[in-house]
This record gives structure tokens, sequence and C-alpha cells, in this order.
């Protein structure tokens, strides 16, 4: 995969770790590319802690509006900076314990702030990376936290992010959700999924 997807790597634009952080959160059930949207204007306006704690959940309701599940988003982003102001002097934290106390912070957010902003080791499991992984059969499992558990197990800690990545770029360009393109998969003469005749079904 890696002479297939070389630049493969996050998707969301940001500056910094707290800008990374409101985009991972903005993105649950919310394409990457309408994220961008967002945060382009909103970053232009608040970009730190400091500046989404003094606002109203209704007042960023109106900046992210067009994202799905905006009132929790909103809510959860803004009761994140208060923690990150009153817990952590204004600053995302490293570990994933800290990370997952944040409201609206689980672990695939948390592993993509370890793994993107602080080049830690993670191997964050969105719905792309887990088709991709089930349909190779590198995992049975039917729980995201044990499906990162089984692709850990088979990927060293430096290559998890960039695995990570390319999973999710096969998954959006090839190993679609409902129709895949396995005849153009470089990966089709290893993958269970297509080895068992399920892409003529």
């Amino acid at each position: 995969m890696a002479e297939n997807y070389p630049d493969a790597g996050t998707s969301l634009v940001f500056d910094t770790p707290f800008e990374l952080l409101v985009a991972a959160i903005l993105s649950a059930q919310c394409t990457d590319k309408q994220v961008n949207r967002i945060t382009g204007r909103l970053f232009r306006k608040y970009n730190q802690p400091q500046d989404f704690a003094r606002l109203t959940p209704e007042e960023l309701e109106k900046e992210i509006k067009s994202c799905g599940l905006y009132r929790n988003k909103s809510r959860f982003i803004i009761e994140s900076a208060k923690e990150i102001i009153k817990s952590h002097g204004g600053r995302v934290p490293m570990t994933r314990s800290e990370l997952e106390a944040l409201p609206g912070v689980g672990r695939k957010t948390a592993g993509v702030i370890i793994g993107v902003a602080y080049g830690g080791s993670a191997l964050p499991v969105d719905t792309h990376v887990f088709r991709v992984a089930r349909r190779l059969g590198l995992s049975a499992a039917r729980e995201p936290a044990k499906v990162e558990e089984d692709l850990a197990a088979c990927v060293p800690p430096e290559k998890r992010m960039p695995f990570h990545h390319r999973l999710i770029f096969h998954g959006r360009e090839i190993c679609l959700a409902r129709k895949p393109a396995c005849h153009k998969c470089c990966l089709k003469d290893y993958c269970s999924f297509y080895r068992s005749g399920s892409e003529l079904s």
C-alpha cells in the first residue's frame, strides 16, 4: 500500500493540537471535506481554548451548524476547552487517559491526537479502517477497540499511523462500503473478502 498511497496523511486542516482536537470532534459522522469548510471559517475567529471557553453553546452552534450532531459537538468543544484550561494549563494533553477524559473524546479521537498532533504510536479505527481490516482478514472482531488491538499486534509501532492513513485512503478510493472496486484493488490477492467472492454478491 505504501506504493499506492505514498502521501497518505490526515485530510483535516489544522495548525495546532487544539485545532486538530476541534476538527476531530467535528468529524464524527461528517466528511473531512465538510469539516475543513467549517474550520476554515471558524479558526479565523476562534483558535485557542480560551476563545472557545468564552462562547455559549448557541454561539458555537451557529458556526458549525452545517455539521451533523452540531448541538452535541458544540457542547463537547466548549467543555473540552474549559477542561484543557483548568486541568492542563491550556495545552491539549498527550496521554490517552487524559485525552479520553475530555468531553466528546473517545478512543479514536484520542488516537488521532496522539498520532497526528504529537507523532506518537497509535492506530485509530474509524469506519474505513474497520471495514478494510475486516475484509482483508486482519481482524474478525466486531468492536473497533478489538480491531485496533488485532492490527497493533501485526504492525510495528512506528508504522501504525502511516498504516492507519493508508487504510483510510484505500477505504475511500477502492474498498468502498457498498460497491468496492475489487478489480482495481492492489490487495485483492491477499483479501479474504475478494477470495470469498463477496464482491460479486
